[in-house]
């Protein structure tokens, strides 16, 4: 019996549904020209060096905004 409510019309055109997405997805994925392990340690060095740099920049920034402010608190 728990298998005739399960299989249903309705979940059976769900579970088709599932499978035409997974195997389309699967050969768009085959489609993908992936990078090499080179230039996956490039972006990464890369990403992370960007990273650091606004970092600092917004950190200094912030601290000369900080130092500017209280300065105006203090005249008033």
């Amino acid at each position: 019996m728990a298998n005739r409510l399960f299989l249903n019309r309705k979940n059976m055109k769900l579970l088709k549904q599932l499978k035409d997405y997974l195997v389309g997805a699967y050969a768009e994925m085959k489609k993908v020209t992936w990078p090499t392990k080179k230039q996956t340690i490039n972006y990464s060095i890369a990403v992370a060096v960007l990273s650091l740099g606004m970092a600092i920049f917004f950190g200094v920034l912030d601290y000369g905004f900080s130092i500017g402010i209280a300065e105006l608190i203090q005249l008033f």
